[in-house]
């Protein structure tokens, strides 16, 4: 669905991206990640049409963004990190126009709002203006006028920037919504939102691609590891306890959690390499047995969830990979 080659783009003296390529194919969620700057948004603007690249190439449902940008602005559905909404229409006065410029026929506008606005969850704030809305409702607005012309591509710059914690748990819904019919480009900064939605990831760093493929085996490749939270209701010293954990194979560290009342625990474990074989046992299946062996009393066996977060951390602020590593 989507082909990115070798895509460059040079600002004056400043190359923003250089060499970037990856591809999604239809139906998959891709997570782009990168610190700020790296390029997440230049090239997400290229895919739109919005910039043209000044070297490589990029094809959307098999059209050439450069060569072809109108048939790609049919077929893509954007949402920037700052929604394009203009504050002073009602919500549907709003989304009319929007269908109007997005080349949805005079006839089918009316069932395209419709559709939409109840997609969105919206629809019971149709008839307010824009501007009384709030945050929440903006980007849920922001999001139906991406889905106005039924786009075969969604791509979403930071949907959940500024939003608070039921907000965000709202938009994720949606997105997972959004994306059985769809191919998604999610930017963000959140990473469990990433290991929670996305089917594959791939990592920017100073305008070039880093790591490229499912959450799982961009960990793996980068040397991840996972962080599982650990409550025993008998639990020996801390010296004792890592003591009989370094027995396990995965085993890398272990730290006190909150709350700190010497039975709670955050242990390190290492990702299974790829390419392992479908019977190597999981870490966390060995740590659960041997909790129980020792008879600590296993009252809390959690995972973190942060495995991607130790590997974007790596590749943008420590060891450089090359973007073959993880692909």
């Amino acid at each position: 669905m989507i082909q990115v080659e070798g895509l460059s783009k040079r600002f004056g003296e400043r190359m923003a991206i250089e060499n970037v390529s990856f591809e999604v194919a239809s139906g998959e969620i891709l997570g782009f990640l990168g610190p700020n700057g790296a390029g997440k948004t230049t090239t997400m603007r290229i895919l739109t049409g919005y910039l043209a690249p000044s070297a490589g190439r990029a094809t959307v449902d098999g059209f050439d963004v450069l060569e072809e940008p109108m048939k790609v602005k049919a077929r893509v559905g954007y949402l920037p990190e700052f929604p394009p909404l203009y504050t002073e229409l009602l919500v549907d006065e709003y989304l009319y126009y929007v269908a109007a410029l997005k080349g949805v026929p005079s006839g089918r506008r009316a069932s395209a709002v419709e559709r939409v606005a109840h997609r969105c969850g919206i629809a019971d704030v149709r008839r307010r203006l824009i501007n009384n809305l709030s945050k929440g409702y903006r980007q849920r607005v922001g999001l139906a006028q991406a889905l106005i012309h039924d786009p075969k591509v969604v791509i979403l710059d930071e949907p959940t920037s500024g939003l608070d914690p039921n907000q965000i748990q709202e938009v994720r819904a949606l997105i997972r919504e959004i994306a059985k019919d769809r191919t998604v480009i999610l930017s963000t900064h959140i990473l469990p939102e990433v290991e929670n939605l996305c089917d594959k990831v791939a990592i920017i760093n100073e305008g070039k691609i880093v790591a490229v493929g499912p959450p799982q085996v961009v960990s793996a490749a980068a040397g991840g590891e996972q962080r599982v939270r650990l409550r025993l209701s008998r639990a020996p010293a801390q010296a004792d306890l890592e003591g009989a954990l370094g027995q396990l194979p995965g085993f890398a560290g272990i730290l006190p959690a909150v709350p700190a009342d010497g039975k709670t625990f955050e242990v390190r474990l290492s990702v299974a390499p790829p390419g392992a074989s479908p019977g190597t046992s999981d870490a966390r299946e060995q740590l659960a047995a041997l909790v129980v062996q020792k008879g600590w009393g296993l009252l809390e066996m959690r995972d973190e969830g942060s495995r991607l977060e130790n590997v974007f951390h790596r590749l943008t602020q420590g060891e450089k990979a090359s973007p073959g590593g993880a692909a």
